[in-house]
């Protein structure tokens, strides 16, 4: 059997309806994050491990686990133990890496701090989590990370140890670089990991309410990096650049989790995401892989420089983290020559890559869908009363196998709301079709209703990414007091491109349904974004609403 070619257990649908099971042929991993890096390092010592660009950082796989058990030591010396919540704050760097793997290696649960969290976030996922330590850069741009800590630190009695990073001296805090050195030739405690321990929380970033910490297992996120890479065909001579933010399941689990379970080395470009410095990464370091959201690539391919950068070393990757527009996913194949990418869709409830297409996919099923079922899972789209939808019929998608989170920290009710026997309901808008293959076609709370007629952002997105002018578009509903509600799109147009509204609606017209035709058209410098680079309707909702005024339609 090849897990590259997705070859084994038939994935097609079960009785003609939505309803699908992924391949069994390999056994699931019930090996530790840990265990995982060490076993690679012992294959693969001497190979390139991990390279921090902007850190001036080359490290071997047996460099990198001394690295780990150096600063597990320095933890246990704190008196940290088993159980025990550790924050990480930061940037890509580093000391992120090292925390992630050397937090598992002594059974501490590493808590995932969003790089773009401000007070009342970091005191709230602080106090969730009962954060026992942090591990904290100083700060990134106008964010002063050891300045908010100080502030909310006397309302956290559980926070006893803030540990930053950088070499200034801070009262109250301790130094990263000294707890690394006072674990160096110390013996590392052995701490009794086992695969289904709980050991990472990542809180999910909603638009309403309080963010959710959806806690994972070694189980879950071993086991969803080893097929993330199978889907790729990597191995321990691939080189995978990493933009994406550590912070995030993207790069937590799809790149580095899925590098480390093969001996594929590791490339950070820098912090945060600059589309030069990752081309430069890729042209200098001799990737053979890239991972990005939507609008990373479409950063990278509008960049003025990209012509200078070599990029033909490239094979595959993933292109993942919201819906990749069809004309974007066909560029990068043909100018990035990464004739192997692959599309994954997945959630951080799910740890999180729920389906992927594979390298051998053909271009159409890798440029329109989100390829098939992940191995040992299963996966079905439902109708509103729970019903299983015939194939190809729009329903939300659920989600169920190894890979579901083992709930919400400290939430219960909301684990309940989300979780039903087992199965993970994802809020979104999918298709399966005769072949097993996936269409996300947006989020159901997305789906706007205009004049009784159903209408899916998604699809009037994609056809206007053909527009010559168009480099990225966000399509969402707002109020109307006639139709209930109208559409509205959102355009950033290409370098040097000028356009005006009502080219775009004669570009629409007779092309697609009249209902589906923008009433609202702006023209902007950018899309607000979270740091994974996922667009924010509600942001660009609201805005609208204020602009123009609007009021919803008068019901009885």
């Amino acid at each position: 059997m090849n897990p590259a070619t997705n070859e084994g257990t038939p994935q097609f649908p079960i009785n003609g309806r939505s309803h699908v099971a992924g391949w069994t042929d390999i056994p699931l991993s019930n090996a530790t994050i840990y265990g995982l890096l060490a076993d690679t390092a012992k294959a693969y010592p001497d190979r390139p491990a991990v390279v921090f660009r902007e850190q001036g950082i080359r490290w071997t796989w047996a460099q990198f686990l001394q690295e780990v058990d150096d600063l597990g030591a320095g933890l246990a010396g704190l008196g940290l133990a088993k159980g025990d919540r550790v924050g990480i704050w930061s940037p890509n760097r580093v000391e992120w890496l090292v925390t992630q793997f050397a937090t598992a290696r002594m059974g501490l649960i590493l808590v995932n701090i969003n790089p773009a969290y401000r007070l009342s976030e970091l005191e709230y996922a602080l106090k969730v989590s009962g954060c026992r330590a942090i591990v904290s850069a100083e700060r990134l741009k106008t964010s002063m990370y050891l300045e908010m800590l100080q502030k909310v630190r006397p309302g956290l009695p559980a926070l006893e140890f803030v540990i930053r990073m950088g070499s200034d001296q801070t009262p109250g805090m301790l130094n990263y670089a000294d707890v690394l050195q006072r674990g160096r030739g110390e013996p590392v405690p052995f701490a009794d990991c086992l695969a289904h321990d709980a050991i990472n929380i990542q809180f999910t970033s909603g638009t309403t309410g309080n963010p959710k910490g959806a806690t994972l297992t070694h189980h879950n996120v071993v086991n969803n990096g080893r097929f993330i890479a199978m889907a790729m065909d990597f191995d321990e001579k691939d080189s995978l650049c990493i933009p994406v933010p550590l912070y995030h399941c993207f790069g937590m689990v799809l790149a580095v989790l899925a590098s480390v379970s093969t001996g594929a080395a590791m490339v950070f470009p820098g912090e945060v995401f600059d589309p030069a410095a990752a081309l430069a990464a890729v042209a200098d370091e001799r990737c053979t892989a890239l991972h990005g959201v939507p609008t990373m690539f479409i950063a990278e391919l509008a960049h003025p420089r990209f012509a200078e950068f070599d990029l033909t070393s490239l094979r595959t990757g993933i292109m993942a983290g919201s819906p990749c527009p069809i004309e974007t996913m066909k560029q990068v194949v043909s100018r990035m020559h990464m004739r192997e990418v692959t599309i994954a869709y997945g959630m951080t409830e799910t740890s999180p890559v729920s389906f992927q297409s594979s390298t051998s996919d053909p271009l159409d099923r890798r440029t329109t869908t989100v390829g098939r079922v992940q191995p040992h899972l299963e996966c079905k789209v439902i109708d509103l009363d729970g019903n299983i939808v015939p194939v190809g019929e729009k329903g939300e998608l659920c989600t169920r196998g190894y890979s579901v989170m083992t709930g919400y920290w400290g939430d219960e009710e909301r684990t309940r709301q989300a979780v039903v026997d087992g199965w993970m309901h994802t809020g979104d808008l999918a298709t399966i079709d005769e072949e097993g293959y996936c269409n996300i076609v947006g989020r159901v709370k997305d789906m706007l209703i205009r004049g009784g007629e159903n209408v899916y952002p998604r699809e009037i997105e994609e056809f206007l990414f053909r527009h010559p002018k168009v480099q990225s578009v966000q399509v969402f509903g707002v109020p109307d007091e006639k139709y209930g509600e109208e559409v509205c799109a959102w355009i950033v147009l290409k370098p040097g491109e000028a356009c005006v509204e009502d080219e775009i609606k004669d570009f629409c017209r007779d092309q697609i349904a009249h209902y589906k035709v923008p009433r609202y058209v702006r023209f902007v410098d950018e899309l607000p974004m979270t740091v994974t680079g996922k667009a924010q309707k509600f942001v660009m909702r609201d805005q609208m609403i204020e602009e123009l005024k609007l009021r919803r339609a008068t019901t009885a």
